[in-house]
């Protein structure tokens, strides 16, 4: 193949790659809003690399990681056809970046990992019921988590960042707390490669703070780095405990008696508004 073709090639790619994310942050922008009966958190002053090139950064990254693991992709979304059923995807409302000091609601992706068993009144069965011993293969391994490229691409999440967590956490979140997302939410953070379940909320949040502190292209690159070896080599579960899935951060101030059933109840509601529930 002649230089002249490989131009040719490699320019309708790009072309294609820029008209697919500008179709996917059209999509992104229809189905995302912001959490208004939240109070504001103070803004943060973002540096040039948060500015100016981490975006270029996430493109480029999740765009070559899907071209070179497109076979993964495949074979995944097969395997869980196969095994659950439709759909493959999985699709969650999680809090993103902040707006005038206020969390965006973004719908998140992921490959299913639970059935959709339920009981005799129709009602969802508890997640250890649902999710199947190839769920928490698929989970151990992280790769449930490939389709999160789709929410790098539209611009809901970074590749590097605090992990979105569910809307009702975000709700039992002080303000300082709640600063975390003055950054992009990502793939991976400090959370989670400083015990990632394995260590109390407190200490997660802690290390979502320090990030927001430290953003720039070489803490990512570490951040990147040291996730593949946990992920991947080390093969380090989301699990927590004999726990099917995460404890609620409600959940684990309600069990510990760092706050009270009624607060408990009032922010559950909050949660509930917020996602027109």
């Amino acid at each position: 193949m002649n230089k002249k073709k490989i131009k040719i090639i490699s320019g309708t790619m790009a072309v294609s790659t820029l008209v697919t994310i500008f179709v996917l942050e059209k999509k992104a922008e229809k189905t995302t809003y912001q959490a208004n009966t939240v109070e504001a958190v103070e803004e943060r002053k973002l540096c040039i690399y948060e500015k100016y090139i981490k975006r270029i950064v996430d493109v480029i990254c999740s765009a070559g990681a899907i071209v070179v693991f497109l076979p993964l992709y495949i074979g995944v979304a097969v395997l869980v056809k196969l095994k659950l059923g439709s759909p493959v995807l999985f699709t969650q409302e999680r809090p993103g970046l902040t707006k005038a000091g206020k969390e965006t609601i973004f719908k998140m992706y992921k490959f299913r990992t639970m059935t959709d068993e339920r009981d005799e009144n129709g009602e969802l069965l508890p997640d250890e019921a649902r999710l199947t011993r190839f769920g928490k293969w698929l989970r151990s391994t992280s790769l449930d988590e490939l389709p999160e490229t789709i929410n790098i691409l539209n611009g809901t999440m970074s590749v590097i960042g605090p992990r979105p967590q569910l809307v009702r956490d975000m709700v039992f979140m002080t303000k300082e707390q709640r600063k975390r997302h003055t950054a992009k939410p990502g793939l991976s953070g400090l959370a989670q490669i400083n015990g990632r379940n394995d260590i109390d909320w407190e200490d997660k949040l802690e290390w979502d703070l320090k990030y927001i502190q430290n953003v720039g292209f070489l803490t990512d690159l570490k951040i990147a780095a040291d996730t593949v070896s946990k992920a991947f080599v080390k093969r380090e579960g989301i699990t927590e405990g004999d726990m099917a899935t995460a404890e609620d951060f409600g959940d684990y101030l309600l069990s510990r008696g760092k706050i009270s059933q009624k607060e408990y109840d009032s922010k559950q509601a909050e949660a509930r508004e917020l996602l027109g529930k």
